[in-house]
Protein backbone atom coordinates (compact mmCIF):
# COMPACT_ATOMS: atom_id res chain seq x y z
CA UNK A 1 0.00 0.00 0.00
CA UNK A 2 1.40 3.67 -1.51
CA UNK A 3 0.64 6.26 1.99
CA UNK A 4 0.02 9.42 1.05
CA UNK A 5 2.94 12.08 1.93
CA UNK A 6 2.92 13.65 5.21
CA UNK A 7 2.11 17.27 6.14
CA UNK A 8 4.98 19.76 6.16
CA UNK A 9 5.22 20.86 9.41
CA UNK A 10 5.45 24.98 10.08
CA UNK A 11 9.10 25.18 10.85
CA UNK A 12 9.92 25.59 14.67
CA UNK A 13 13.56 26.24 14.64
CA UNK A 14 14.45 29.63 11.94
CA UNK A 15 17.16 31.77 10.65
CA UNK A 16 17.18 35.13 12.72
CA UNK A 17 15.78 37.85 11.61
CA UNK A 18 18.57 40.15 9.47
CA UNK A 19 19.40 43.68 11.26
CA UNK A 20 19.78 45.25 7.90
CA UNK A 21 16.37 45.75 6.83
CA UNK A 22 14.16 49.03 7.46
CA UNK A 23 11.73 47.87 10.53
CA UNK A 24 9.01 49.74 12.44
CA UNK A 25 9.06 49.10 15.88
CA UNK A 26 5.54 49.01 17.73
CA UNK A 27 4.73 48.75 21.30
CA UNK A 28 4.13 45.51 23.49
CA UNK A 29 1.30 45.46 25.26
CA UNK A 30 0.90 43.25 28.28
CA UNK A 31 -2.72 41.83 28.10
CA UNK A 32 -2.56 40.72 31.18
CA UNK A 33 -2.53 44.17 32.65
CA UNK A 34 -4.85 45.40 30.37
CA UNK A 35 -7.48 42.55 31.79
CA UNK A 36 -6.29 44.35 35.33
CA UNK A 37 -7.59 47.80 33.65
CA UNK A 38 -3.87 48.83 34.59
CA UNK A 39 -4.40 52.82 33.48
CA UNK A 40 -0.94 52.85 32.55
CA UNK A 41 -1.16 50.18 29.93
CA UNK A 42 -4.58 51.10 28.63
CA UNK A 43 -2.72 54.38 27.72
CA UNK A 44 -0.30 53.00 25.96
CA UNK A 45 -3.08 50.79 23.72
CA UNK A 46 -5.01 53.94 23.11
CA UNK A 47 -1.46 55.20 21.95
CA UNK A 48 -1.07 52.65 19.89
CA UNK A 49 -4.73 52.56 18.45
CA UNK A 50 -4.60 56.28 17.63
CA UNK A 51 -1.08 56.66 16.01
CA UNK A 52 -0.86 53.06 13.38
CA UNK A 53 -3.41 50.83 14.65
CA UNK A 54 -0.80 47.96 15.28
CA UNK A 55 0.82 46.69 18.60
CA UNK A 56 2.48 43.95 19.80
CA UNK A 57 0.77 41.44 22.54
CA UNK A 58 2.28 39.33 24.97
CA UNK A 59 0.86 37.23 27.98
CA UNK A 60 -1.66 36.42 25.76
CA UNK A 61 -1.78 32.99 26.78
CA UNK A 62 -2.71 30.70 23.25
CA UNK A 63 -0.01 29.49 22.29
CA UNK A 64 -0.87 25.58 22.69
CA UNK A 65 -4.25 26.73 20.68
CA UNK A 66 -1.94 28.38 17.76
CA UNK A 67 0.79 25.34 17.38
CA UNK A 68 -2.64 23.09 17.13
CA UNK A 69 -3.96 25.65 14.37
CA UNK A 70 -0.51 25.65 12.50
CA UNK A 71 -0.85 21.54 12.42
CA UNK A 72 -4.41 22.02 10.77
CA UNK A 73 -3.11 23.94 8.33
CA UNK A 74 -0.30 22.39 7.57
CA UNK A 75 -2.68 19.08 7.32
CA UNK A 76 -5.16 20.95 5.05
CA UNK A 77 -2.09 22.21 2.86
CA UNK A 78 -1.06 18.64 2.50
CA UNK A 79 -4.14 17.79 0.56
CA UNK A 80 -4.66 16.96 -2.91
CA UNK A 81 -5.28 19.80 -4.79
CA UNK A 82 -8.79 18.39 -6.10
CA UNK A 83 -9.79 18.03 -2.78
CA UNK A 84 -9.05 21.61 -1.53
CA UNK A 85 -10.16 23.31 -4.40
CA UNK A 86 -13.99 21.22 -3.31
CA UNK A 87 -13.78 23.86 -0.78
CA UNK A 88 -12.73 26.86 -3.09
CA UNK A 89 -14.22 30.16 -1.22
CA UNK A 90 -15.57 31.29 -5.04
CA UNK A 91 -15.95 34.47 -6.54
CA UNK A 92 -18.97 35.67 -5.03
CA UNK A 93 -17.66 37.59 -2.19
CA UNK A 94 -17.67 34.53 0.11
CA UNK A 95 -14.35 34.42 2.45
CA UNK A 96 -14.66 31.00 4.18
CA UNK A 97 -13.64 27.82 2.66
CA UNK A 98 -9.98 27.46 0.94
CA UNK A 99 -8.07 30.06 -1.59
CA UNK A 100 -5.66 28.83 -3.62
CA UNK A 101 -1.99 30.80 -4.77
CA UNK A 102 -3.22 33.27 -7.35
CA UNK A 103 -6.87 33.66 -7.22
CA UNK A 104 -6.43 37.12 -5.90
CA UNK A 105 -4.47 40.29 -7.52
CA UNK A 106 -2.48 42.09 -5.01
CA UNK A 107 -2.28 45.41 -7.25
CA UNK A 108 -4.26 47.16 -10.05
CA UNK A 109 -2.29 45.16 -12.94
CA UNK A 110 -3.68 41.87 -11.72
CA UNK A 111 -0.32 40.81 -10.44
CA UNK A 112 -1.20 37.19 -8.82
CA UNK A 113 -0.74 36.75 -4.95
CA UNK A 114 1.51 33.41 -4.05
CA UNK A 115 -0.59 32.75 -0.63
CA UNK A 116 -2.77 29.35 -0.25
CA UNK A 117 -5.12 29.62 3.05
CA UNK A 118 -8.10 27.84 4.56
CA UNK A 119 -10.84 30.01 6.39
CA UNK A 120 -13.07 28.90 9.18
CA UNK A 121 -16.11 30.87 10.09
CA UNK A 122 -16.31 31.78 13.70
CA UNK A 123 -20.22 30.84 13.11
CA UNK A 124 -19.40 27.11 11.87
CA UNK A 125 -16.69 26.20 14.79
CA UNK A 126 -18.63 27.71 17.49
CA UNK A 127 -21.74 25.79 16.47
CA UNK A 128 -20.14 22.47 15.54
CA UNK A 129 -20.81 19.95 14.85
CA UNK A 130 -24.29 21.86 13.63
CA UNK A 131 -22.83 23.37 10.30
CA UNK A 132 -23.41 27.39 10.11
CA UNK A 133 -21.89 28.77 6.90
CA UNK A 134 -20.76 25.88 4.82
CA UNK A 135 -18.57 22.39 4.52
CA UNK A 136 -14.54 22.20 5.22
CA UNK A 137 -11.83 19.67 4.36
CA UNK A 138 -11.56 16.57 6.42
CA UNK A 139 -8.25 18.17 7.95
CA UNK A 140 -10.69 20.92 9.15
CA UNK A 141 -13.76 19.41 10.58
CA UNK A 142 -11.51 16.47 12.33
CA UNK A 143 -9.70 19.43 14.33
CA UNK A 144 -13.17 21.52 14.88
CA UNK A 145 -13.55 20.58 18.58
CA UNK A 146 -10.67 20.54 19.78
CA UNK A 147 -8.34 22.83 18.13
CA UNK A 148 -10.07 25.20 15.79
CA UNK A 149 -13.28 26.06 18.39
CA UNK A 150 -10.44 26.40 21.09
CA UNK A 151 -8.51 29.08 19.81
CA UNK A 152 -11.54 30.86 17.91
CA UNK A 153 -12.69 30.72 21.88
CA UNK A 154 -9.67 32.36 23.10
CA UNK A 155 -9.45 34.90 20.19
CA UNK A 156 -12.98 36.42 21.12
CA UNK A 157 -12.33 36.71 24.50
CA UNK A 158 -8.63 38.61 24.13
CA UNK A 159 -10.42 40.69 20.86
CA UNK A 160 -13.38 41.53 23.37
CA UNK A 161 -10.98 42.86 26.32
CA UNK A 162 -9.13 45.02 23.98
CA UNK A 163 -12.84 46.03 22.10
CA UNK A 164 -13.97 47.08 25.99
CA UNK A 165 -10.88 49.05 27.13
CA UNK A 166 -11.13 51.07 23.43
CA UNK A 167 -15.03 51.43 23.95
CA UNK A 168 -14.21 53.04 27.45
CA UNK A 169 -11.72 55.52 26.09
CA UNK A 170 -13.69 57.08 23.23
CA UNK A 171 -16.55 57.50 25.55
CA UNK A 172 -19.33 54.86 24.24
CA UNK A 173 -21.84 53.39 26.34
CA UNK A 174 -20.77 50.33 28.41
CA UNK A 175 -20.87 47.71 25.35
CA UNK A 176 -21.37 49.16 23.00
CA UNK A 177 -18.62 48.01 20.41
CA UNK A 178 -19.20 44.57 21.64
CA UNK A 179 -23.12 44.86 20.32
CA UNK A 180 -21.53 45.59 17.08
CA UNK A 181 -19.16 42.71 17.12
CA UNK A 182 -21.73 40.11 18.63
CA UNK A 183 -20.51 36.57 19.17
CA UNK A 184 -23.88 34.69 18.48
CA UNK A 185 -24.46 37.21 15.18
CA UNK A 186 -23.71 35.93 12.34
CA UNK A 187 -20.61 37.63 10.76
CA UNK A 188 -17.25 37.54 8.60
CA UNK A 189 -15.28 36.76 11.61
CA UNK A 190 -12.81 33.61 10.73
CA UNK A 191 -9.62 32.22 11.63
CA UNK A 192 -7.39 31.85 9.07
CA UNK A 193 -3.61 30.00 8.24
CA UNK A 194 -1.63 31.10 5.70
CA UNK A 195 0.59 29.47 3.78
CA UNK A 196 3.30 31.02 1.55
CA UNK A 197 6.32 29.72 -0.50
CA UNK A 198 10.00 29.53 -0.77
CA UNK A 199 10.82 32.42 -2.51
CA UNK A 200 12.23 29.94 -4.79
CA UNK A 201 9.18 28.00 -6.09
CA UNK A 202 7.71 29.35 -8.96
CA UNK A 203 3.57 29.94 -8.99
CA UNK A 204 1.87 29.71 -12.64
CA UNK A 205 -1.67 30.14 -13.42
CA UNK A 206 -1.80 31.92 -16.95
CA UNK A 207 1.70 33.42 -16.22
CA UNK A 208 4.82 32.83 -14.60
CA UNK A 209 6.23 35.16 -12.08
CA UNK A 210 8.91 35.01 -9.28
CA UNK A 211 7.01 35.61 -5.52
CA UNK A 212 7.00 39.00 -4.94
CA UNK A 213 4.10 40.19 -2.92
CA UNK A 214 2.36 37.34 -1.25
CA UNK A 215 -0.86 39.40 -0.09
CA UNK A 216 -0.55 43.33 -1.22
CA UNK A 217 -1.34 46.54 0.24
CA UNK A 218 -4.66 46.40 2.18
CA UNK A 219 -6.09 47.75 5.13
CA UNK A 220 -8.08 44.70 7.11
CA UNK A 221 -11.81 44.33 6.65
CA UNK A 222 -12.99 44.52 10.15
CA UNK A 223 -12.69 45.10 13.48
CA UNK A 224 -9.42 43.23 15.10
CA UNK A 225 -7.30 41.10 13.55
CA UNK A 226 -5.02 38.52 16.04
CA UNK A 227 -1.84 37.89 14.11
CA UNK A 228 0.46 35.29 14.77
CA UNK A 229 3.81 34.74 12.76
CA UNK A 230 7.20 33.42 13.07
CA UNK A 231 8.75 34.83 10.22
CA UNK A 232 9.20 38.76 8.52
CA UNK A 233 7.14 39.55 5.74
CA UNK A 234 4.82 41.60 7.14
CA UNK A 235 5.36 45.30 6.47
CA UNK A 236 3.44 48.21 7.70
CA UNK A 237 3.23 51.92 5.18
CA UNK A 238 3.41 54.53 8.26
CA UNK A 239 1.67 57.59 8.03
CA UNK A 240 3.67 60.21 5.85
CA UNK A 241 6.24 57.41 5.38
CA UNK A 242 7.03 56.79 1.47
CA UNK A 243 8.78 53.37 1.90
CA UNK A 244 7.46 50.12 3.31
CA UNK A 245 9.15 49.01 6.87
CA UNK A 246 8.74 44.87 8.64
CA UNK A 247 7.17 44.55 11.81
CA UNK A 248 10.07 42.12 13.29
CA UNK A 249 8.20 38.92 14.52
CA UNK A 250 9.10 38.56 18.48
CA UNK A 251 8.76 34.80 20.42
CA UNK A 252 5.61 34.46 21.77
CA UNK A 253 4.40 37.27 21.12
CA UNK A 254 0.71 38.13 18.83
CA UNK A 255 0.56 41.69 16.24
CA UNK A 256 -2.81 42.96 17.03
CA UNK A 257 -4.13 45.36 14.51
CA UNK A 258 -7.20 47.64 14.05
CA UNK A 259 -9.55 47.47 10.40
CA UNK A 260 -12.18 49.03 8.82
CA UNK A 261 -15.43 49.26 11.07
CA UNK A 262 -13.35 50.63 14.19
CA UNK A 263 -11.72 53.67 12.32
CA UNK A 264 -15.05 54.02 11.13
CA UNK A 265 -16.89 53.44 14.16
CA UNK A 266 -14.37 55.72 15.92
CA UNK A 267 -14.93 58.61 13.46
CA UNK A 268 -11.42 58.05 12.43
CA UNK A 269 -10.25 58.17 16.05
CA UNK A 270 -8.54 54.97 15.66
CA UNK A 271 -6.44 53.57 12.50
CA UNK A 272 -7.13 51.15 10.02
CA UNK A 273 -3.47 51.24 8.54
CA UNK A 274 -2.03 49.83 5.47
CA UNK A 275 0.12 46.57 5.62
CA UNK A 276 1.34 44.02 3.21
CA UNK A 277 3.20 41.11 3.18
CA UNK A 278 6.26 40.15 1.20
CA UNK A 279 8.35 37.15 1.49
CA UNK A 280 10.80 37.24 4.67
CA UNK A 281 13.77 38.52 4.83
CA UNK A 282 17.42 37.74 4.26
CA UNK A 283 17.64 34.00 4.94
CA UNK A 284 14.83 33.76 6.53
CA UNK A 285 12.95 33.48 2.83
CA UNK A 286 14.20 29.85 2.21
CA UNK A 287 11.70 29.10 4.38
CA UNK A 288 7.89 28.54 3.52
CA UNK A 289 5.91 31.24 5.90
CA UNK A 290 2.98 30.23 7.83
CA UNK A 291 0.93 32.89 9.67
CA UNK A 292 -2.44 32.32 11.75
CA UNK A 293 -5.00 35.02 12.34
CA UNK A 294 -8.19 35.70 13.96
CA UNK A 295 -10.36 38.38 12.69
CA UNK A 296 -13.29 40.01 14.52
CA UNK A 297 -15.88 41.53 12.19
CA UNK A 298 -19.09 43.30 12.91
CA UNK A 299 -22.20 41.68 13.10
CA UNK A 300 -23.80 41.32 9.21
CA UNK A 301 -26.53 43.79 9.33
CA UNK A 302 -24.40 46.04 11.24
CA UNK A 303 -24.24 49.54 9.13
CA UNK A 304 -21.06 51.05 9.03
CA UNK A 305 -20.40 54.57 10.14
CA UNK A 306 -18.75 57.13 12.86
CA UNK A 307 -21.12 56.17 15.97
CA UNK A 308 -21.75 60.66 16.59
CA UNK A 309 -24.73 59.99 18.29
CA UNK A 310 -23.05 57.82 21.23
CA UNK A 311 -19.59 59.66 21.96
CA UNK A 312 -18.94 63.28 22.13
CA UNK A 313 -15.40 62.46 21.45
CA UNK A 314 -16.20 60.90 17.99
CA UNK A 315 -18.80 63.46 17.48
CA UNK A 316 -16.33 66.39 17.66
CA UNK A 317 -13.38 64.08 15.84
CA UNK A 318 -16.23 64.02 12.69
CA UNK A 319 -17.08 67.70 12.98
CA UNK A 320 -13.05 68.28 12.88
CA UNK A 321 -12.91 66.64 9.44
CA UNK A 322 -15.35 67.70 7.12
CA UNK A 323 -13.48 66.23 4.57
CA UNK A 324 -13.84 62.93 5.41
CA UNK A 325 -17.04 60.63 5.21
CA UNK A 326 -17.64 57.96 7.83
CA UNK A 327 -21.30 57.52 6.75
CA UNK A 328 -21.15 54.45 4.26
CA UNK A 329 -24.28 53.61 3.77
CA UNK A 330 -23.31 50.22 3.41
CA UNK A 331 -23.46 46.86 5.99
CA UNK A 332 -20.51 45.03 7.18
CA UNK A 333 -21.67 42.14 5.11
CA UNK A 334 -21.83 44.55 2.64
CA UNK A 335 -18.14 45.88 2.82
CA UNK A 336 -16.68 42.91 3.71
CA UNK A 337 -18.42 41.32 0.21
CA UNK A 338 -17.25 43.93 -1.85
CA UNK A 339 -13.89 43.81 -0.93
CA UNK A 340 -13.74 39.98 -1.15
CA UNK A 341 -14.99 40.00 -4.41
CA UNK A 342 -13.45 42.09 -6.25
CA UNK A 343 -9.69 41.32 -5.11
CA UNK A 344 -10.58 38.03 -6.77
CA UNK A 345 -8.60 37.59 -9.81
CA UNK A 346 -11.86 35.96 -12.43
CA UNK A 347 -13.82 38.96 -11.11
CA UNK A 348 -11.33 41.24 -12.48
CA UNK A 349 -12.32 43.60 -15.47
CA UNK A 350 -9.69 45.98 -15.15
CA UNK A 351 -7.76 48.92 -12.71
CA UNK A 352 -11.41 49.55 -11.50
CA UNK A 353 -11.86 46.21 -10.18
CA UNK A 354 -8.65 46.62 -8.08
CA UNK A 355 -9.69 50.00 -6.90
CA UNK A 356 -13.26 49.04 -5.92
CA UNK A 357 -11.80 46.06 -3.52
CA UNK A 358 -10.08 49.18 -1.39
CA UNK A 359 -10.82 50.41 2.30
CA UNK A 360 -10.71 53.08 4.43
CA UNK A 361 -7.21 54.37 3.75
CA UNK A 362 -6.97 53.16 -0.42
CA UNK A 363 -4.46 54.82 -2.26
CA UNK A 364 -3.48 54.09 -5.75
CA UNK A 365 -0.24 55.31 -5.83
CA UNK A 366 0.87 52.52 -3.02
CA UNK A 367 2.83 49.88 -4.33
Amino acid sequence: MILPPLPTLPALTFPPFPDDVPTHPLLIIDYELIKARDSHEIDRLWEASTKLGFWYLKNHGVGEEVDGMFDMGAETMALPMEEKMKYEQGDDGMSFGYKAAGANAVDATGRLDTVEFINVAKDDALAWPTQARRTYPSSVTARMESTIAPFIRKSVEINNTLLDVLNDRLGLPPGALLAKNTVGEWSGSEARVIRNPPVNVVVEKGQSQQPGLAIGSHTDFGSLSFLHNRLGGLQVLVPGAETWQYVKPLPGHAICNLGDAMALFSGGILRSNLHRVVPPPGTQSALERWSLVYFTRPGNPIVLRALVEDSPLIAEAVASTPEKSFETGVTSLEWFSRRIKNQRINNRKGPETWMASRGTEANPAVV
